[in-house]
């Protein structure tokens, strides 16, 4: 797989990362742990060297499985984990203190089986803390080796700017997608100007986009997106058309709706690199070849005539969940 510079840091990752937090937390049961590390290393067998993680998937466990996980050739990939909640429980209040982004750099070391973090990401902004105080923070736990890169997530382009200010941003990481679009407004252009990388996460929409989920799709108990209102019934009716639509682009290129939609993503900017998840063998495949599929400039302008003609609906956080996302 192809290797992408995320921004002006420097740091090289496959073009594609994996996004772990499924196998643990988020999307109903947690995959038996042998089964996870069978994912996560036939991930980098297929040439994935990027692997993200929080303390708060789980929480705890899933940094633990990450870093047993890739324990065989940690020298060879970049780790990426956050910080950011109180106790590292994402339902409890946010908690990016000095003291505490300190504690969880200890703890998540501890956890991931390294002598560094190459990628931290302040999880979600925390209106109570200084945004200068966080990132000096990290820029201490950077002097000191602990960490190798700082990273922000879910955050808006007058954040960034303040935290860029103290300590280079190398990431950010939030949601984008050919459904969820709002970053274009905003957020890539600031990233741009200031030559810091975009890490899509859900970059299938949390696996509509794959068509594999319709109006008629039941949810386990535990599974989040069944109180994200875009996984409405009414709503999944009412966006099926964004489905076909890829359905139709990807027929022509002899590719998947998943595939479209990852090189639509990586068609952006040459300092994206999306993490899509799974906890399935053959999904990761079709996701890897997702990095191989080649839009033309012609395809990208075709894709963009057939989502105009998309609405779609269903906000993508309920609002307790919105008001966490950083303007």
């Amino acid at each position: 797989m192809q290797k992408r510079k995320l921004g002006n840091s420097g740091l090289e990752v496959s073009a594609l990362g994996l996004g772990c937090m499924g196998l643990s937390y988020g999307y109903g049961p947690a995959t038996e742990k042998t089964e996870g590390i069978k994912l996560i290393q036939s991930a980098f067998e297929k040439g994935v060297t990027f692997f993200d993680t929080a303390e708060a998937y789980g929480p705890f466990f899933n940094e633990e499985l990450v870093g047993e996980a890739v324990a065989p050739f940690r020298d060879q990939v970049v780790i990426a984990t956050k910080f950011g909640f109180q106790d590292g429980d994402s339902k409890k209040p946010l908690d990016s203190r000095p003291e505490r982004i300190r504690a969880v750099a200890e703890a998540s070391l501890k956890r991931l089986k390294t002598d560094r973090i190459d990628l931290f990401y302040q999880h979600r902004v925390d209106p109570n803390v200084p945004l200068e105080d966080v990132a000096g923070t990290v820029k201490d736990l950077i002097a000191q080796g602990k960490v190798k890169h700082f990273g922000m997530s879910e955050a808006g382009a007058q954040s960034i700017r303040r935290a860029h200010a103290v300590q280079p941003v190398a990431a950010l990481q939030s949601e984008y997608s050919l459904w969820w679009r709002e970053p274009e407004e905003t957020v890539l252009p600031t990233l741009k100007e200031l030559g810091i990388g975009f890490v899509p996460f859900s970059p299938l929409g949390k696996g509509f986009l794959t068509g594999a989920i319709d109006a008629t799709t039941s949810f386990d108990k535990t599974d989040f997106r069944n109180v994200v209102p875009r996984f409405s019934e009414e709503n999944r009716k009412a966006n099926a058309g964004l489905v076909d639509v890829l359905g139709k682009i990807a027929d022509g290129k002899g590719a998947t709706r998943a595939q479209i939609a990852l090189a639509w993503l990586l068609a952006q900017q040459p300092w994206i690199v999306p993490i899509p998840g799974t906890t399935r063998i053959h999904r990761l495949e079709e996701n890897v070849g997702g990095a191989a599929v080649e839009l033309s400039a012609d395809d990208l302008v075709a894709i963009e005539a057939a989502l105009k003609q998309i609405k779609v609906v269903g906000d993508r956080y309920p609002a307790r969940l919105q008001q966490r996302v950083d303007r």
